[in-house]
């Protein structure tokens, strides 16, 4: 007795302490999550093009978008939920909203109703203002490679719908493609499968567009696409060199004599007489019947409009690190090309780089690169400096100003070359020259991204709906299911309803297929080898279906009297199992939802805060930051490093500590002549605060108990399957599928 009192002990401490060893790992990643959101939110970083927006409705908090986010550090799971911690390292993989399984993530283009930025097309890819005219690429306001050949190809299929029913003139050239990018080669192979003919313009002497000007061997990232007369991307490989792409593209132009006449920029377009496009460029005219624009977005590199901006040392792209060797550097900007730009040139022997950026950190870096960056620190081959700002460009050196807690220096630092990656503005005045509005009026108003609820009205219908089709079938044999036990194998129906044969035999056969189907989602949410096919979403309301009419079906198969045997118990396994998951489906997500509506709260007060101290004299800001550092104290002790028992204490005894902490800074602000009108505001909010997140870690801590239900839900799953095994066996073995119905 004493070894097995001593055994669970054992056990049972060794349970309790890795609970709580990951339950505090968990409330830390939470932790840096939000601290994360905040610091992007309060730098301003924003999403350039695509944005993830979370229904916090219907998110399970299963954490797949998290995991098949090709970008680190855009979604975290808070409080049991996907959440958007930084919203500007979203590209618009939309892997996210491909593979929830509840179609709780929307990616949309940032900010699309008020941007005067992003031409104005219809779901073709036709300019809404130049009829003829076609926009794929980087330019429409999708940056991927994926894309922009996806774009391509159906805009080449568009045109040559139309050439089919109005076919060019003599003179003129079914379709100009602008561009020899991603967009333009896709557009090019697919018009040459066509048999469409078609003309390529591009203003560099290569094709390749902006890939072309990325630095040597940096990593493209893609996901698996086809190219016309060529097959999957890469046979399906998921990232290549810029070297690689470059390779292909320009052996599939030779390969299939694609007529890119390289050199020659596009100025313009307009109507011509024939109803065609007169198409301008710097080599003269040429007459088209639809224009093709993939000519991407970055246009006109972005200048930091200093003194000395003009001399020859100072460019704004960086095709190959080693051609600077013994040089001293500047890279200026926050972005995954300046960051790249700066490591390739700390790798030249001899190098001294400096990279600089206005804001107090990187909100739109991969965290490899973040990575490759902290390392190069480290080893002294490369100096950051955040929070400072080019004021003007010498021949031998630049004048940086940098931050110093609330001090700015101006510091003159010797130099030789200057790399501004700051990003570049869109061709809008090519677009304009091309008849393109980006007019937003012009653009339907896009569909508003509301909660959509959690679906349950309509899951309870079709349930319903299945429930009583079963009810309907028993009654209508209920001359048999009524029937005693003993009564029933005499009994006229008995061959065609009992458990071992008929119909009654069909059901449990059919029942276990679909138990078999529904436990083929969880090997799909995994992602196994030969079980990819077909979107989560689909696969979730499978499982909600098969899950129903499972039980439906068992009942059916058991004769409505379902006995205490190994089928019974197994059906009745069945049932709790899909009375759990209903729970955990519908209602499981009242809490996480709850607790990271105050989460948005706290972030309101947050903002709130920084809008007074903006108003503030500068003299007297510093006694806002010592608030709100107090304020962050006081929530991190609390919500995320205090215990579950330490904040139902607080409770009690945390409006005191809070309150003998406020008195304290009331006496600092009476000392330093703060007004008692603005302390009042400043301390109001303060109180708010604390008790918001006081809020949000108790709907955690009941959250945290609750999401056991899901493990509750798994371990009934396996005891389901094992009893259902077992009669099975059973059933095979001492004849339960013979004539006569014995089970």
């Amino acid at each position: 007795m004493s070894w097995f009192l001593l055994l669970g002990l054992v056990l049972a401490l060794g349970l309790a302490f890795l609970a709580t060893l990951s339950r505090r790992t968990e409330l830390a990643r939470m932790q840096r999550g939000l601290e994360q959101r905040e610091r992007s939110t309060r730098a301003g970083a924003e999403s350039l093009l695509s944005f993830p927006i979370v229904d916090l409705s219907r998110c399970l908090g299963c954490g797949t978008c998290v995991a098949s986010c090709p970008e680190d550090g855009v979604l975290e799971l808070v409080h049991g939920q996907a959440v958007v911690v930084n919203g500007a390292r979203c590209v618009g993989h939309a892997a996210c909203e491909r593979e929830c399984p509840v179609g709780a993530i929307t990616v949309t283009v940032a900010n699309l109703a008020e941007r005067r930025d992003v031409p104005a097309i219809s779901p073709e890819l036709e300019s809404l203002s130049a009829p003829g005219v076609f926009l794929a690429g980087e330019v429409t306001a999708h940056a991927l490679v994926k894309r922009a050949i996806e774009q391509g190809v159906a805009a080449a299929n568009e045109i040559a719908r139309r050439l089919a029913q109005a076919p060019a003139d003599a003179d003129e050239h079914p379709l100009c493609i602008v561009g020899a990018g991603p967009a333009g080669i896709a557009a090019a192979l697919e018009a040459k499968r066509l048999g469409l003919g078609f003309v390529v313009i591009e203003q560099e002497r290569e094709l390749g567009g902006t890939v072309a000007k990325y630095p040597r061997r940096k990593l493209v990232l893609t996901q698996p696409v086809d190219l016309p007369l060529h097959g999957p991307l890469g046979g399906g490989r998921t990232s290549f060199t810029k070297e690689e792409l470059m390779e292909l593209w320009h052996a599939l132009a030779r390969e299939h004599e694609l007529p890119i006449h390289g050199g020659l920029t596009y100025v313009g377009c307009e109507p011509s007489a024939s109803g065609g496009l007169v198409v301008r460029t710097t080599g003269g005219e040429l007459f088209a019947r639809h224009v093709l624009l993939a000519i991407g977005r970055r246009g006109t590199p972005r200048r930091l409009g200093v003194p000395g901006e003009e001399l020859p040392k100072v460019a704004y792209s960086l095709l190959d690190a080693r051609t600077f060797r013994g040089r001293r550097a500047l890279v200026v900007g926050g972005g995954d090309a300046a960051v790249e730009t700066a490591l390739a040139l700390a790798e030249q022997p001899g190098n001294s780089v400096l990279l600089s950026y206005r804001r107090d950190g990187f909100f739109r870096v991969r965290e490899r690169n973040l990575a490759r960056l902290a390392e190069a620190q480290g080893t002294g081959r490369l100096q950051l400096e955040l929070e400072s700002e080019v004021r003007a460009i010498l021949p031998g050196a630049v004048d940086i100003e940098v931050r110093r807690g609330a001090a700015r220096q101006l510091a003159r630092v010797p130099n030789d070359d200057v790399f501004v990656m700051a990003g570049g503005t869109a061709p809008l005045e090519l677009l304009t020259g091309s008849g393109v509005s980006c007019d937003p009026s012009l653009r339907p108003a896009p569909a508003p991204v509301v909660e959509q609820g959690t679906g349950l009205v309509p899951a309870l219908g079709i349930g319903l709906v299945l429930a009583v089709a079963t009810l309907l079938w028993a009654l209508w044999h209920a001359d048999y299911y009524l029937l005693p036990l003993e009564a029933r194998p005499s009994a006229e129906k008995h061959l065609f309803l009992s458990p071992g044969t008929g119909v009654g035999l069909a059901f449990g056969l059919a029942a276990t297929a679909l138990i078999g189907a529904n436990l083929l989602y969880l090997a799909r949410r995994a992602g196994w080898r030969g079980v990819r096919w077909g979107s989560l979403k689909t696969w979730m309301t499978s499982h909600v279906a098969t899950g129903i009419l499972a039980v439906l079906f068992a009942t059916l198969h058991g004769a409505m009297d379902p006995r205490d045997t190994v089928g019974g118990h197994a059906l009745l396994a069945l049932a709790l199992l899909a009375v759990t998951g209903a729970i955990g489906r519908y209602f499981y997500a009242y809490l996480p939802r709850a607790a990271n509506g105050r989460e948005l709260e706290l972030d309101e007060v947050r903002r709130e805060l920084e809008r007074l101290t903006d108003e503030w004299d500068p003299s007297q800001r510093g006694f806002v930051e010592r608030v709100r550092l107090a304020l962050s104290e006081e929530i991190a002790a609390r919500q995320w490093r205090g215990s579950f028992l330490g904040r139902v204490a607080a409770l009690i005894d945390g409006q005191r500590a809070l309150r003998r902490r406020f008195e304290r800074l009331a006496e600092e602000a009476r000392a330093e002549g703060i007004p008692a009108e603005k302390f009042r505001a400043i301390l109001g909010l303060a109180r708010v605060a604390h008790r918001t997140s006081m809020a949000a870690a108790h709907y955690e801590d009941l959250r945290a108990v609750l999401s056991s239900w899901r493990y509750l839900h798994r371990w009934i799953a396996a005891l389901m399957v094992l009893l259902l095994a077992l009669h099975v066996v059973y059933a095979l073995s001492y004849g339960g599928v013979l004539p006569g119905g014995a089970r």
